[in-house]
């Protein structure tokens, strides 16, 4: 899976997930994606800046008058409520545009999920995308063959 930036004829930007760029491209020709704010359907990719992690950014800074092992005096400061509630609602638009995604470009197999993802690890069946329930234990099972799947938080609308 791929997660692109989008851009509609209307300068809004929203983020979507697909199967590969080749996905990307069908969708788009074919008309089947829209804005989320607007709906609608003239979507390109938006300019994105990889996700790059420098190892010396990432290191801790240390200040020369603390001695190395001090703490801070003081807690960091809440984000706003306001603030998490229009972040909550952001996460779960995305998920939901995520859920959209998965929906239209993978195959439902139901509790047959862990049944499903063996034959395609083995060979059994045609290899493609799909989406279902598993329990932990068949997860784990499917885990310990070497299976790559993901869990995903399943939001719904109503939600």
């Amino acid at each position: 899976m791929i997660l692109y930036r989008l851009r509609c004829n209307d300068d809004h930007e929203f983020e979507a997930w697909f199967q590969n760029g080749d996905a990307f491209e069908k969708q788009a020709e074919s008309g089947l994606l829209s804005c989320p704010a607007c709906g609608s359907s003239q979507v390109t990719k938006a300019l994105m800046a990889p996700a790059v992690r420098s190892t010396k950014r990432d290191r801790p800074v240390r200040s020369e008058a603390a001695p190395p092992d001090s703490t801070p005096t003081t807690a960091p400061t809440p984000a706003p409520a306001k603030q998490v509630t229009t972040e909550a609602a952001e996460l779960k638009r995305q998920l939901l545009t995520l859920r959209r995604v998965v929906e239209q470009n993978c195959d439902p197999v139901g509790d047959r999920f862990a049944e499903e993802a063996r034959k395609i690890h083995y060979g059994e069946t045609e290899a493609r995308g799909i989406y279902g329930d598993t329990t932990a234990d068949e997860a784990a099972e499917l885990r310990e063959e070497g299976i790559e799947f993901g869990t995903l938080p399943w939001v719904r609308e109503d939600a």
